[in-house]
């Protein structure tokens, strides 16, 4: 049997707190034991976060959103001028990856611009803009399958002076927005593959290579847009998509001399389980400049704008899910490993853990990190469905052990702020977590944890039928 490596008295280093390259820099450990998080110099004690609002809980950390955007958009724009590359950069904040108000708003404040995949989504640009929310100089570029509702949000807000520039998707989009009066972009799916955890042999979106070539013109293009697959972990899946599309770019500017601007989508890796570095991303900006200046030159065109719709890479760091451990129980056939009960669930409040997607993540206690007796879990979720557990693909995960010292324990789960609540669902009826943010020192509830009543209500059950 495998021997559990004990902590000494790094306890920060051991649960892989306060490392940049794991998205876990802001997070420490206190004397007793306690998860903290850090703000310059303010500090947020998890536990006491347990105390005021309870369990199941999201804390969502605006600050580290805010600082990831304006890091990216410096580090895009340094290496523009330092390697005199003369396009601009543009960061598009991806709606769909978290619509909350405190997460978009975040985003914007630091120089986001604004991507939305649905007419739904788009609503909430023209609630935001009615609401004067931001500079109408903000860039709005509208994916997805363009329903007549979401054209006719996509022509209103142009008339209201908004730079919004729908994606063509096919054929249909195409001929229904020849008569649009603003820019337009259009997809490509390019035709290689990248090694990534998420590629498809058949992607339904975009035209192919062959297809746009024969098309050739199209009123007002100012943007061809590609998406290559989801956490790509290598450079090079960045690299070889970007020299196609610029060689593309050259062919389509020969009829279309408004293409100014080459969208290359999201598929930006999260180290969700911190088990293995990635690439830096000042590496990867650094020769995504390098090759988009030297393509262009070689093929004798202008320089493209870039446009970047990185979601989970901004969102997932910046909030953390808490869950109270319940009770433990033994697994048969597994003496070394025990069950740990949370009140909560994988399938209603993690659900990529259960999706095709199969997530792993990184698990601490929110409570006595500072003890040096362990023990192997496997979690189970409080929904009666056997699928409603983490296993860690048949490993374990190492948390602090149940024992007369340690009879409350609170599990915190990292990088749950992208996708994780629009995925949610009611399975069971559990009601949805309860929202709290921290920034400037200062700790509010923005959404409290669903009542009976108001889940009921949306199955049917308003109290007042007889």
């Amino acid at each position: 049997m495998k021997k559990i490596k004990r902590p000494q008295k790094n306890w920060k280093k051991f649960w892989k707190l306060g490392m940049e390259e794991f998205n876990t820099q802001y997070f420490d450990v206190n004397q007793n034991g306690d998860l903290v998080v850090k703000e310059g110099y303010y500090q947020y004690n998890i536990m006491d976060i347990v105390k005021k609002y309870g369990t199941v809980t999201r804390v969502f950390f605006p600050f580290i959103l805010e600082n990831r955007v304006r890091d990216l958009i410096e580090l895009f724009n340094a290496y523009i001028k330092i390697l005199n590359y003369r396009g601009k950069f543009y960061y598009h904040y991806v709606m769909k990856s978290n619509q909350n108000r405190d997460f978009v708003l975040a985003a914007i404040a630091e120089g986001a611009h604004i991507e939305v995949s649905s007419a739904n989504e788009l609503f909430l640009v023209k609630r935001m803009l009615e609401q004067d929310k931001f500079n109408r100089k903000i860039r709005i570029t509208c994916n997805g399958p363009k329903t007549e509702q979401y054209i006719g949000l996509i022509e209103e807000l142009r008339e209201k002076g908004l730079i919004v520039i729908p994606i063509i998707e096919n054929g249909e989009e195409l001929n229904r927005l020849k008569k649009f009066k603003g820019e337009v972009g259009i997809r490509v799916n390019l035709d290689l593959k990248v090694d990534a955890h998420w590629d498809k042999k058949y992607n339904h979106f975009g035209f192919a290579e062959e297809e746009l070539i024969k098309i050739s013109k199209i009123r007002n293009l100012s943007m061809l847009h590609y998406h290559i697959s989801t956490q790509n972990e290598k450079i090079e899946g960045f690299i070889k998509p970007l020299k196609r599309a610029i060689a593309l770019y050259a062919i389509l500017k020969q009829h279309n001399p408004n293409l100014d601007t080459i969208n290359f989508g999201g598929g930006m890796a999260v180290p969700y389980e911190k088990r293995k570095k990635l690439f830096s991303t000042k590496n990867l900006v650094l020769q995504m400049i390098k090759t988009a200046k030297r393509e262009s030159n070689k093929l004798g065109v202008r320089h493209p704008n870039l446009v970047c719709e990185w979601g989970s890479y901004f969102t997932a760091p910046s909030q953390i899910t808490i869950f109270k451990i319940l009770a433990e129980k033994n697994i048969f056939k597994k003496p070394d490993t025990k069950w740990y009960f949370i009140d909560g669930s994988f399938i209603a409040h993690l659900t990529d853990t259960w999706s095709p997607v199969h997530h792993k993540w990184h698990f601490v206690t929110a409570n006595h990190l500072n003890t040096r007796r362990l023990q192997k879990v496997w979690f189970a979720g409080s929904t009666c469905d056997s699928d409603d557990r983490y296993t860690a693909s048949g490993a374990y995960v190492l948390l602090p052990k149940f024992t007369e010292d340690v009879p409350d324990l609170y599990l915190v789960v990292f990088d749950t702020g992208s996708y994780q609540d629009t995925f949610q669902n009611s399975h069971c009826l559990l009601s949805k977590p309860a929202m709290v943010i921290c920034q400037n020192g200062e700790v509010k509830l923005s959404r409290k944890r669903q009542t009976p009543e108001e889940i009921g209500k949306l199955f049917g059950w308003n109290g007042d039928h007889k």
